[in-house]
């Protein structure tokens, strides 16, 4: 499968020569590319040397023995034939959810071999961590990693220079509209294969959505046997059974009565968390938004999920890809909240703050009012309404502005670059825009 380009890789390469350099541990859902990066990255590199600790568990015993990093680097040398020099080799150990001990040398990696560039990854890592009673914060530098956003796939394509335009326009300079109409058609086409790397990849090379499709089934099924690992005490029945149902809901107030009848509130909320530290759903959680910061002011009882991935979400709903691809209006497919869904994980990848989406909804028994997402941007707060199609009141944007005393709002549509009365229109697939510094 071919390498693609990722925006985190700019990260990778300035951490190469900062000079108190922390080890690094990439963490994202399983087959978000993590180990793909690192094998590219370190062709950067004279000596590259990976340790899959799943794939090998054998080699987690060099760990085991003691965290002291020189010990552990000459015996990995004896052991892959491979020399640790630091400035010339990358030390990556993947799947190291696998090794508690392996989780806990990174530490000393940086207080006694700092000069060694030392690169981990996993996936399911946030149950890992909650077994260690102390991590190295401060010690340990975290990089997320999700599905490709809407603008590594323009990349993936060839678009590069639809790309440089998306981003040079803004609501007081929209595109041309046949650019407009063409971006519109590749931000459909995305919706529907996602971002994970495999499907992107195979799109890439064939362009053959339905062979996409077929690629979704079998990640569909391999995250689902993924369940087992999640946690002992819980059934993979009632993960797949909880997932589903945020898939059902997606974009909607979570309601735990649907999500399946034969378990308990505290057997959903506990699946949730599960499935919110594995990556594959995120909370969208209402604020107050009187200030910031947004979280300050948040009321758990009003959470909404969303699914980590456009293309897995419309496969297990089985949406029909010719209502994606030819109707200009999202309601008449799934209520619009597949426009939803994608702008609330693309905000996600450019604030790059895990479980930090938020919602307004006024807190009247009377009021039906609702901003589908709050971010912040330096020290002001953006309230953004996703229309699925290009109509639809803001009526509820209006009320928020007024009531907050804000003089500005975002609406994201199918429709081009513009701005009318408080209100700066941004097209659905130029989300990133939102909170580019141009703004």
């Amino acid at each position: 499968m071919k390498y693609l380009y990722r925006d985190i890789e700019n990260q990778l390469n300035t951490w190469i020569n900062e000079q108190d350099r922390l080890p690094l541990l990439i963490r994202g859902a399983r087959q978000v590319g993590k180990s793909s990066l690192v094998k590219q990255f370190g062709k950067q590199f004279q000596y590259f040397m990976e340790l899959n600790l799943e794939l090998n568990p054998e080699i987690s015993k060099v760990f085991e023995a003691n965290l002291e990093p020189h010990r552990i680097c000459d015996e990995l040398a004896l052991i892959y034939n491979t020399p640790v020099e630091p400035g010339r080799t990358l030390l990556f150990i993947d799947e190291i959810q696998s090794s508690l001990a392996a989780i806990s040398s990174l530490r000393f990696f940086y207080e006694q071999y700092p000069e060694l560039h030392v690169i981990a990854a996993g996936s399911l890592l946030e149950f890992a961590l909650s077994e260690l009673p102390s991590f190295g914060v401060g010690r340990i530098r975290s990089l997320f990693l999700y599905p490709f956003s809407f603008n590594e796939f323009l990349l993936a394509v060839g678009e590069n220079q639809l790309l440089d335009a998306i981003q040079r326009a803004r609501p007081e300079k929209p595109l041309s509209e046949l650019v407009h109409k063409k971006a519109l058609n590749l931000f459909k086409r995305f919706v529907i294969i996602g971002g994970m790397p495999k499907v992107v990849s195979y799109y890439v090379e064939t362009g053959d959505l339905l062979k996409c499709q077929q690629v979704l089934d079998d990640l569909v099924l391999s995250l689902q046997d993924d369940f087992v690992k999640y946690k002992k005490r819980v059934s993979s029945f009632m993960f797949k059974g909880v997932f589903n149902s945020v898939v059902a809901q997606n974009s909607n107030k979570f309601v735990y009565t649907k999500a399946t009848p034969d378990l308990n509130r505290g057997q959903v909320k506990l699946c949730l968390e599960l499935l919110s530290m594995a990556g594959l759903i995120y909370p969208v959680t209402h604020s107050s938004a009187n200030g910031i910061p947004l979280g300050a002011e948040t009321n758990v009882k009003f959470r909404k999920y969303i699914v980590f991935d456009t293309g897995i979400y419309q496969r297990i709903l089985g949406l029909e890809l010719s209502d994606l691809i030819l109707k200009s209006n999202f309601d008449s497919i799934n209520k619009g909240s597949i426009a939803e869904l994608f702008v609330g994980l693309e905000l996600m990848k450019v604030t790059d703050k895990r479980n930090e989406l938020y919602y307004w909804q006024r807190e009247s028994k009377n009021s039906q009012a609702e901003v589908d997402y709050l971010v912040q941007k330096n020290t002001k707060i953006l309230p953004i309404e996703v229309k699925s199609g290009s109509k639809g009141s803001m009526q509820s944007m209006f009320l928020f502005l007024d009531e907050k005393k804000m003089d500005m709002g975002i609406r994201v549509s199918q429709e081009n670059f513009s701005e009318y009365d408080k209100i700066k229109v941004f097209p659905i697939y130029a989300v990133a825009n939102i909170l580019s510094k141009k703004e």
